[in-house]
């Protein structure tokens, strides 16, 4: 069994909605059935018994080793505890060759959820030893380093509950919420809001007490010391007992309270120095600690904090009870789990002799042994709800501190017996004011119920029903794509929208390109919803993308399928009929948003047909309006756009609306048909944005087919009196399509320049210059600049043969390299001739036609005698 070229789906996808690994698996004959492996299934279930049934139920059909590999994958990452379900195996045309689909939550768990059960499946086949626990340990350890933590965890959860989109932006706690202007970012349980002057003063405890005062917030005397007898000092001016604890520190980490003598204090100054060089003395507030958390000017949670302690059972050590205490699954080590483990350290044993104890002891029953003064829970305390007890002035209190501080999330400290009373009846205090606070004492706390609290920090970013989304229009189909976004693109820039746009030229931001090349994959999508200037997306969405990564988004507010033409693309990464490509283009369709729609060619029946897989409503268009399919969607209200009397007609009941093609430049006054039901289709995706129909007949009138509009399609030029037109048709129903439109144009003599991609089937290289035979007097073939994997001259030797027979062309020649076949076809031109240009490097290839233009402009003419 060979495994190879794993990629990650990192959206919705061919297999499902849901990010996956695929892998192609390569299988002996042998291998292709597990029966006739002697006894691989049992030595597979003897080493990992949770791997299930391995036949589904009914299934007839012999299993694969890569099902196997499949069913190992899912389930080991089942069992190391990450949230996966769905697998799928695929055969391919290729015997013993197969698509392995496997759910990931995380990308390297996936991936090495893929090596582990690769290993397993070998130890099986060569009965070798394989250490299950050993593997889900590194699964779990993995999992647990990549995935995000509770605090972050929950506040991504209640975005996807809200239907907000989200991205990571690294491995960390950086996440983006929302698309293009109307993104947000968070960082653990950070703003983006939160300047960084706001979090620095939270950093610097004097100062936050000196602002804290200045708002009428109750906090405990203290000052900085320099060194550790300034500290005792500090300690008789403000009387014991004292709390001593680094100026700038967080998480506790350093702070040591209820110090009396001079000894202990000594310990603590120590404590805190190897946290901080500046160091902090204040009274000790005596009673219980409180975290209220705050988010904007609102207090949303509240948790009483108990430090770290045990309880004597005069029978086991202290070290023992702490022993007991970790083993409760909820404390792990870190932030990951709801609690975190006690650990005996230097602190501890200092705490613990301060009691009269070593971690050997054997306290009386029922006595409470402490083994830290502070109660974070990330040494090890426990948290109790109280949100529902906290007195409105206590409440008052923690917003007016979170507020005074700047901070749009706030983990206010306060030490007082009770918050059923206000601060100064019982000479309470905020001791600390915490920026990124941790919220696993309020979402799984120790005692009491869970709070809400992620969906309170996203209510506070996306107010009343908003989701962080704006229109995103995905165009897709085998020809027409590229001039239905810039149409589309167009049209919503007239609205005033700044536009982000990804086509096969590259990317542009409000009109401006910043990236060039064929940019219609998903990273350049991903891009653009990054952008912080863009109100609007249209993604050119092409096979290649989906079949590497999935989509970019998760859903579109509209969807548009142009076309399924024949002969593009087909025998690559395992599309090998119409039928297969259909399947892939209608992923778009899939996954369109509730409220969206999808755009569909009614003319097509592959395109019709992916009507009944929207989640959405459909518009369907086609230039003649009696198509079977789409005057039963009219008649039932749907929407349909179709040609009639010289306009495009977009209509939804009785009520229509006319756009004249004579004002649609792009057309040429509707003789070019493919211009048409590009025209259309960008109409109706428009439309379903409720875009007003004046600003779309405004911009229709100005998209012209200019090679600054729409490079490469269908341009235009002028040579000394015969028409040259560039185009970058490139497969059979493109050339179709060209030809069409070029029969519509009068010409003396009509030529055509081409070449071939080599990464087509040999039938359609030859059904390219087939159709160009039968409306070409000549036909110039060039050998472009890659070959695709193909022999030199393979290409034109494949196009000749397309033209044997040729019931018009009569002359053909071939020449080597594009610009010089450019040359040759503009050097024989007439006037009244026309040539069909049909480019491979779309900006060099315009450029040079367009100088070669402006140059025969100043010169006279020079027939050719040839």
């Amino acid at each position: 069994m060979d495994v190879s070229r794993l990629r990650a789906l990192r959206g919705p996808n061919l297999w499902s909605r849901r990010t996956a690994i695929e892998a192609i698996v390569s299988c002996s004959e042998a291998e292709c059935a597990l029966d006739r492996l002697n006894g691989v299934e049992a030595r597979l279930r003897a080493r990992f018994p949770e791997i299930g049934e391995l036949r589904p139920s009914g299934h007839l059909q012999p299993v694969s080793m890569a099902q196997a590999l499949e069913l190992a994958a899912l389930r080991l990452q089942a069992q190391a505890g990450c949230a996966v379900s769905f697998s799928r195996t695929t055969a391919t045309v290729e015997p013993g060759v197969f698509q392995v689909v496997v759910e990931y939550s995380e990308e390297a768990v996936g991936r090495l959820a893929f090596e582990l059960a690769e290993a397993l499946c070998r130890s099986a086949v060569e009965d070798t030893p394989f250490d299950l626990a050993a593997a889900l340990a590194r699964l779990r350890e993995l999992d647990e380093d990549e995935r995000l933590g509770p605090s972050t965890g929950s506040i991504v959860q209640a975005a996807v509950a809200r239907g907000i989109p989200y991205r990571r932006l690294t491995r960390g706690s950086l996440v983006q919420f929302g698309w293009g202007s109307k993104q947000r970012r968070i960082q653990a349980a950070e703003m983006d809001r939160t300047s960084a002057i706001a979090e620095s003063i939270a950093q610097d405890k004097e100062l936050t007490k000196k602002l804290l005062l200045a708002a009428g917030v109750p906090v405990p005397l203290g000052r900085p010391v320099s060194d550790a007898d300034d500290a005792w000092a500090a300690a008789q001016e403000i009387g014991l007992p004292v709390v001593v604890k680094p100026r700038d520190g967080n998480q506790g980490k350093g702070v040591t309270v209820n110090i009396e003598t001079r000894e202990h204090l000594q310990r603590a100054y120590e404590a805190a120095c190897e946290i901080s060089s500046d160091v902090m003395v204040e009274r000790f507030i005596p009673g219980h600690d409180f975290r209220l958390l705050v988010v904007g000017d609102k207090l949303v949670a509240a948790a009483r904090r108990d430090p770290p302690h045990v309880i004597g059972d005069g029978r086991r050590t202290i070290a023992e009870l702490v022993d007991e205490v970790n083993r409760d699954p909820r404390r792990g080590d870190g932030h990951a789990t709801s609690l975190t483990r006690m650990r005996i350290d230097d602190i501890a044993r200092t705490r613990l002799a301060a009691q009269g104890y070593t971690p050997e002891s054997v306290p009386p029953k029922g006595k409470r042994v402490v083994l830290r003064n502070n109660a974070n829970l990330s040494t090890g305390g426990t948290a109790t709800d109280v949100t529902d007890d906290v007195h409105p002035e206590v409440a008052a209190r923690a917003v007016a501190a979170a507020q005074m501080i700047g901070l749009d999330i706030c983990g206010v400290d306060v030490v007082c017996e009770t918050v059923h009373k206000p601060l100064e009846a019982q000479h309470g205090g905020v001791v600390e004011v915490n920026a990124a606070p941790g919220l696993r004492m309020h979402l799984s706390p120790s005692y009491g119920k869970g709070r809400a609290v992620g969906e309170a920090i996203v209510a506070d970013m996306y107010a009343g029903q908003d989701n962080g989304r704006i229109p995103v229009v995905a165009v897709t189909g085998t020809n027409g794509k590229t001039t239905t976004v810039r149409l589309a693109a167009h049209i919503l820039a007239e609205q005033g929208l700044r536009v982000g746009m990804t086509n096969t030229d590259g990317v542009y931001i409000a009109g401006q390109r910043i990236d060039t090349g064929d940019c219609s994959g998903p990273r350049s999508a991903r891009s653009v919803l990054m952008h912080p200037d863009v109100d609007a997306a249209v993604f050119e969405t092409a096979r290649g993308g989906m079949l590497r990564e999935g989509l970019a988004f998760d859903r579109c507010q509209v969807a548009v399928v142009t076309n399924i033409g024949s002969g593009d693309h087909l025998g690559l990464n395992y599309i090998t009929t119409v039928e297969d490509l259909a399947v892939l283009k209608r992923v778009i369709v899939q996954n369109v948003a509730p409220d969206g729609m999808a755009v569909l060619n009614a003319a097509d029946p592959m395109v019709a047909a992916m009507a009944s897989s929207c989640p959405g409503r459909v518009t369907f268009f086609a230039s003649d309006a009696q198509v079977p399919v789409m005057a039963a969607h009219r008649a039932t209200g749907g929407r349909v756009v179709y040609v009639e009397g010289g306009a495009i007609v977009a209509a939804e009941g009785r009520h229509e609306h006319r756009l004249p093609l004579s004002q649609v430049p792009l057309t040429r006054n509707g003789s070019i048909g493919f211009q048409v039901e590009n025209a259309m289709a960008a109409v109706a995706a428009a439309w379903a944005l409720d875009v007003d129909w004046d600003i779309i007949a405004r911009a229709l009138r100005g998209f012209v087919s200019d090679a600054g509009s729409v490079p490469g399609r269908f341009n235009l030029f002028e040579h000394r009196g015969a028409t040259v037109i560039a185009d970058y048709g490139h497969n059979p129903d493109a050339i179709a399509a060209l030809v069409r439109a070029v029969e519509a144009l009068p010409a003396r003599r009509r030529s055509v320049v081409i070449s071939g991609a080599g990464d087509r089937r040999d039938e359609d290289i030859r059904q390219q210059t087939e159709i160009l035979g039968t409306a070409f007097d000549d036909v110039l073939l060039y050998q472009d600049q890659c070959q695709r994997g193909r022999a030199d001259g393979e290409v034109l030797a494949l196009l000749r043969q397309g033209l044997q027979g040729a019931r018009r062309t009569r002359r053909v020649d071939e020449v080597r390299g594009e610009f010089l076949a450019i040359d040759t076809a503009l050097q024989r031109l007439q006037p009244g001739d026309l040539c069909l240009v049909l480019i491979d490097q779309i900006e060099e290839a315009l450029a040079h036609i367009e100088a070669r233009c402006r140059q025969a402009a100043t010169e006279p003419a020079v027939l050719e005698t040839a």
